[in-house]
């Protein structure tokens, strides 16, 4: 998918003179084009691994991007309930892209997470009348970025190894400490500007096309007034802040399954065209799928993939209503019991999702390990993003919320 080719310059006017979604069921159906459109090329642009902006336009062309933006500034003031069936749909098309565009939705509303009312006012308006996406330079594990004062300003400066979103995004959502202090200040930034240098050093296993390689912030400016949540320096705090990471934690689950949906949907269509019945089991049959071992395969397979869209589905729905509540309203208690709730989520898809990513080969046969085919495209993805941080973590949360009735402390990862 290139933007000089005929067919990428049809995708840019699909939608043009189509009338805009005004339902859920409807942006969801647009995502699925979307996804149906990413799906027919995805193992060729993952093999070339060349920056994703004809996909990133495909997003925005499709409205997909203002999914959560208010309406009042021509979005589609959707909940996130319905964003993160997106996030899965785009998934199952090509999971780098639904990552992109699951991020994108987490650092679009990280002004709702942390910001005062004017400054969630300014924010959504740009990005919403721009048809901006985000990406974020906040990796956790690295060092903090360094901010100094330097009079009404603030300058951040660091690096950072993985920031997704990188040069395809308009935004940068910055993390940082102010210099001399413990205090964690957030920042919206510009991409394109002198003092943001990627890298381009991202090559990966999987999710090759989600930009998420190196930068280096130098020096870049923010007005004090831009700080996020700030009232005269003074960070104004909530228990709502702390809902980005059990947020994110749900974003990654669901592309998760997406991926693995999209496996299972690619082996079975193979299945039905191309693989040969075994002639020398005793059991003889004309087709493959009639084979009872394959049928019991794809049934188990499948039913583990529905057990586990049930639970994120219901997860989905919980954290929904509280992001979209007043802030002020939510407790401690409440976050961590949905945090425990997302991580349940959470380590079953990368249990099933792997299993599902794995066994396709040996419901598919011998011949649909060829490149060609491009099974290996799920796996790889799968098991890329998966080691995020280690699934062992969240079994421990939902072992000691059932045992001791505790629930996770807020931190970067819980």
């Amino acid at each position: 998918m290139t933007t000089t080719t005929p067919a990428a310059t049809a995708l840019v006017d699909r939608w043009r003179d189509a009338p805009r979604p005004a339902k859920s069921d409807e942006w969801l159906s647009r995502a699925q084009e979307v996804a149906d459109i990413l799906a027919a090329d995805a193992v060729e642009r993952d093999r070339v691994g060349a920056t994703p902006r004809a996909e990133v336009q495909l997003l925005k062309d499709s409205g997909l991007v203002t999914l959560l933006g208010p309406a009042a500034h021509g979005g589609a003031g959707e909940s996130w309930d319905v964003a993160y069936k997106v996030i899965r749909t785009i998934a199952r098309g090509d999971g780098s892209i639904g990552q992109l565009l699951g991020y994108h939705y987490l650092w679009a509303w990280a002004a709702r997470l942390v910001a005062t009312d004017e400054q969630i006012a300014v924010v959504e308006e740009l990005y919403t009348t721009n048809n901006y996406l985000f990406g974020g330079a906040v990796n956790p594990r690295d060092s903090d970025l360094v901010i100094r004062e330097d009079g009404d300003d603030l300058v951040f400066s660091g690096h950072k190894s993985f920031s997704t979103g990188g040069q395809i995004s308009d935004l940068t959502v910055l993390e940082g400490v102010l210099e001399g202090t413990g205090t964690h200040i957030f920042a919206i930034v510009p991409t394109a500007q002198e003092g943001i240098v990627f890298a381009d050093d991202w090559n990966s296993l999987g999710q090759r096309l989600t930009e998420s390689g190196s930068v280096d912030i130098r020096d870049v400016r923010v007005p004090w007034a831009s700080a996020a949540g700030f009232v005269d320096k003074v960070f104004q705090p909530l228990t709502y802040n702390t809902l980005n990471v059990p947020a994110i934690q749900l974003v990654f689950a669901n592309f998760y399954l997406g991926i693995a949906q999209g496996a299972l949907e690619t082996a079975s269509a193979y299945t039905r065209t191309t693989t040969r019945a075994w002639p020398y089991g005793g059991d003889d049959k004309k087709h493959a799928s009639e084979e009872w071992y394959l049928l019991e395969g794809y049934g188990t397979l499948q039913s583990k993939l529905w057990a586990d869209e049930a639970l994120l589905d219901a997860a989905g729905a919980e954290i929904s209503a509280v992001l979209h509540a007043p802030r002020g309203e939510l407790t401690e208690r409440r976050r961590g019991e949905l945090a425990v709730r997302i991580a349940a989520g959470k380590l079953r898809i990368v249990d099933d999702g792997l299993e599902v990513a794995t066994k396709v080969y040996e419901l598919t046969g011998a011949r649909a390990s060829a490149n060609s085919v491009g099974l290996d495209i799920f796996w790889r993805n799968l098991r890329t993003h998966s080691l995020h941080d280690p699934i062992a973590y969240k079994k421990r949360e939902v072992g000691e919320y059932v045992l001791l009735n505790q629930v996770p402390e807020p931190t970067w990862y819980t």
